[in-house]
């Protein structure tokens, strides 16, 4: 990857794209579109179709007509497995093509983007391909006389709904497993990020994946969302987003046909420094990384740092010196380290939560505002007390606070004190410790001595209010099965 290359794409035009439903490209059938702008520089990129209740009905009767007519559902499972590995080879082939059109649209530093996005979908995609045949029925332990047989088979027509900070990845968590099952899919994108997940799809054509089996709807979420989740043909939804968007989904999920509904709701994740961490310089880095990649528009960033109080003033310094030192600007320069907020209405939500704070030791401010984009300095906020709504409430922004704790209990006490419980880290060099904390902690992932990086071999989900379900590892193929009993008297 070249800086050439990445001028040379940034400048290409977007030609307004459709939707695609039964393997047409179509649009919407009220004509209504949707204006898509580049946080980059605030200008116009192209118009996406705005679809309607009729639109998604359409996509989800060519989904169940596929489905039951069995193209891909009753595919033998290696010719499934055949073009699931074709897809994945194409999308990385297109993987700078599909990373610099992310990018435009979302603001994600390409450096990032290119690992994140197409690579990590490729990734996805080949994992579930993989798993096609090697996913067994069992024969359970009854009498000679009865045969019981537990069979594993498609839900039928699942929904999808993605979020705008990672669209290629988070939609691969979702559709990959699902198809490598033999379900139909309906995918909805996010309206600020749908180009490069339409992209994403005609590729999946391109791979040979038979029309009908994975259709993609675009426009808002409470027209296109809403209806999907009330459609009485859907099986299964899945949805990455807020909570508040989650909780509707379920009660039009109980409206409709009782679908089952799973759930990845974001997190509040903190990020603990015991005083016995081996190297506080490599600490503040992950920290630093944790939070602030992507401008914090990420499920686990570590958005709270919890400080041993010995270490507090050291680890900080490193912190806000570590901050002032990142590069915010152009996501599609490679020197670019903190990319664009994704809209400037996000942005000014961002902003919004730091009004009043008055213990900010840097950054917080709106920067760059002469290109156009949205772009913003990345805030440290010290001595966070718990009952502060910084502390409780995803900000989903690059924002970090900072809370002291004098002991182990108290770091468990404040890690558990929000509702929300998707990540954490812990830093310390007593094993003792580690395995205590990782028990005591109320989060789906935890990891210790280092931030993110984990891969499809483990599942991501939520405890408490960041939802339900597993994405990611051979757990979240049980989202989009039915296990169905032969008893078979002999």
């Amino acid at each position: 990857m070249r800086q050439e290359q990445l001028d040379s794409l940034r400048l290409m035009p977007v030609a307004p794209p459709q939707m695609i439903i039964g393997g047409a490209s179509v649009a919407a059938q009220s004509e209504q579109t949707l204006a898509v702008y580049s946080p980059i520089d605030g200008a116009l990129l192209t118009h996406l179709p705005h679809a309607d209740e009729f639109d998604v009905n359409a996509a989800v009767s060519a989904a169940r007509l596929s489905f039951d007519a069995g193209t891909w559902s009753r595919m033998a499972p290696l010719a499934r497995k055949k073009i699931l590995l074709r897809w994945a080879e194409l999308v990385e082939e297109h993987a700078l093509e599909l990373a610099v059109l992310g990018v435009r649209d979302n603001g994600t530093e390409i450096s990032m983007a290119f690992k994140a996005e197409p690579m990590s979908a490729a990734g996805t995609i080949r994992f579930y391909a993989e798993s096609i045949d090697k996913i067994y029925g069992e024969i359970a332990p009854t009498a000679l006389s009865v045969l019981a047989l537990i069979q594993k088979e498609p839900v039928g027509v699942v929904g999808a709904i993605v979020p705008w900070n990672f669209p290629l990845m988070i939609s691969a968590w979702k559709i990959a497993p699902a198809l490598a099952m033999g379900n139909s899919v309906v995918l909805k994108p996010s309206e600020v990020a749908s180009l490069s997940v339409l992209r994403l799809v005609e590729l999946a054509h391109e791979a040979g994946l038979p029309e009908g089996v994975l259709n993609v709807v675009t426009g808002a979420g409470p027209v296109a969302g809403r209806a999907l989740a009330m459609s009485m043909d859907v099986d299964a939804l899945v949805f990455t987003g807020s909570g508040g968007v989650g909780r509707q989904l379920m009660q039009y999920a109980a409206q409709s046909n009782l679908k089952r509904v799973f759930l990845e709701l974001g997190g509040k994740s903190p990020h603990v420094v015991f005083d016995d961490a081996k190297d506080l310089d490599v600490a503040a880095k992950a920290v630093v990384a944790g939070i602030f990649r992507n401008a914090g528009q990420v499920c686990i960033a570590g958005s709270r740092l919890l400080v041993a109080d010995r270490i507090h003033d050291v680890l900080v310094d490193k912190v806000v010196a570590l901050t002032e030192a990142m590069q915010v600007g152009d996501p599609l320069d490679l020197n670019t380290q903190i990319g664009a907020v994704s809209s400037e209405q996000h942005l000014n939500r961002v902003l919004d939560s730091l009004a009043g704070v008055s213990s900010i030791a840097t950054g917080g401010q709106r920067m760059l505002q002469d290109t156009g984009g949205s772009y913003m300095r990345p805030a440290v906020v010290t001595e966070v007390e718990a009952d502060n709504a910084l502390f409780r409430e995803e900000v989903f922004g690059p924002v970090l606070t900072v809370t002291r704790f004098s002991d182990e209990a108290e770091a468990v006490a404040l890690s558990n004190a929000t509702e929300l419980g998707l990540a954490a880290g812990v830093w310390t060099s007593d094993l003792s410790r580690a395995h205590r904390m990782i028990t005591a902690l109320k989060a789906g992932v935890v990891h210790v001595n280092t931030y993110g990086g984990a891969d499809n071999t483990v599942p991501l989900g939520g405890f408490k209010q960041s939802g339900n379900g597993h994405d990611k590892s051979l757990h979240a193929i049980d989202k989009f099965i039915n296990k169905k009993t032969a008893w078979i008297a002999l």
